[in-house]
């Protein structure tokens, strides 16, 4: 089974998160925790890639969410 990918990739994304300060680093920290989620649940990458840098890049300034420093 694909699950310790996934807790791989939900580790990596957590030590990921204190240390992204631009929108560029969280964009690719996105990128690259969306590709492992993709890849470790068996769906498209590049897709998968695309949403985590989105979500990743836009994830400052959004209602609800700490404000980034």
């Amino acid at each position: 089974m694909r699950i310790p990918t996934i807790f791989l990739a939900l580790a990596a994304t957590a030590t990921l998160a204190g240390c992204l300060d631009t929108p560029e680093e969280r964009a690719l920290g996105g990128a690259v925790a969306g590709g492992l989620l993709a890849d470790a649940t068996d769906n498209n990458v590049l897709a998968g890639a695309a949403l985590g840098a989105a979500g990743g890049a836009l994830s400052c300034g959004i209602a609800g969410l700490p404000r980034c420093q």
